[in-house]
């Protein structure tokens, strides 16, 4: 558990941290965020991170709280004040606090901003190499995926059907039987060809910075990569499938269903790709 949260300009005990009850962000899931790894004491690809948090502002038209210095400057006091070597920092942001109306007005609202820092248990980060089994459900979420919001029912859910039956990912399936990505991450699968395949970045999904990353990966790997969309069928009978987000990395998955992918061991590919990872993602100091 954090110790010290960041809560508008104030560095507070993590039992003490407060927002506002009319906030927007809790009543109406106005608010967008960011995951940023830390491993090693550096945070990993900060660059990308902050464009897309600022992408997301702009998407909904929340005014930036913050200069990208003072955002550096908070995320790393946190990170010291919690003395993370190795876990994330969480950054949120909410269109702030008025009495409760479906309409807004930017004018007269200042945005909340909260900024966590967690540890992350190096063991269970690693044991995700072996592999997980991941679970397909319905994609039920709203039609802008690709806008990072705190509007993460559909998923919680999706999340919480799959840990019922030992699944560490639920992975969704559009009206149309292709998968759009996992609950919390992006994915992929490799065909008999040895191409890696993901779904193209649109409104479906998220333009995951570990996805972004590992595409630089792959080029300079010299690895095919081909973006369309894929069945659930062809997820299963693909010779690998993996996920990627900031908390993951890279993490083969063994099975979807009851279905195991391969000979139900991680891949060869995606071992590889999480065990490079880090060498072309941006490693700045905390």
């Amino acid at each position: 558990m954090a110790r010290i949260v960041y809560v508008n300009g104030r560095y507070a005990p993590w039992g003490e941290a407060q927002v506002h009850a009319e906030d927007r962000g809790f009543q109406f899931g106005d608010a967008v965020y960011e995951v940023c790894e830390v491993r090693g004491g550096r945070l990993i690809d900060e660059t990308r991170h902050m464009d897309r948090l600022a992408r997301s502002l702009g998407e909904l038209k929340i005014t930036d709280p913050m200069s990208r210095g003072a955002w550096a400057r908070v995320m790393r006091e946190v990170i010291r004040r919690n003395r993370v070597v190795d876990g994330s920092v969480y950054l949120q942001v909410s269109r702030g606090a008025r009495p409760r109306d479906f309409l807004f007005s930017n004018a007269d609202m200042t945005p909340t901003v909260v900024c966590i820092a967690r540890h992350v248990n190096v063991t269970r980060r690693d044991a995700s190499a072996k592999g997980i089994a991941v679970k397909s459900m319905p994609d039920i979420r709203w039609g802008r995926c690709d806008i990072k919001t705190v509007m993460l029912l559909p998923s919680s859910l999706a999340k919480e059907a799959a840990n019922a039956i030992g699944a560490k990912e639920a992975l969704m399936i559009d009206s149309d039987g292709f998968v759009t990505e996992g609950a919390s991450s992006n994915a992929w699968i490799i065909d008999d060809k040895g191409r890696l395949i993901t779904r193209p970045a649109s409104n479906d999904i998220l333009r995951g910075i570990t996805r972004t990353t590992l595409i630089d990966l792959l080029k300079k790997e010299g690895l095919e990569l081909v973006e369309r969309k894929f069945t659930l069928a062809e997820a299963k009978a693909a010779r690998e499938v993996f996920i990627t987000s900031a908390t993951s990395i890279v993490t083969p998955v063994t099975r979807i269903d009851d279905t195991p992918i391969g000979n139900g061991a991680p891949g060869l590919t995606a071992s590889r790709l999480r065990e490079l990872f880090h060498t072309v993602a941006e490693r700045a100091a905390a």
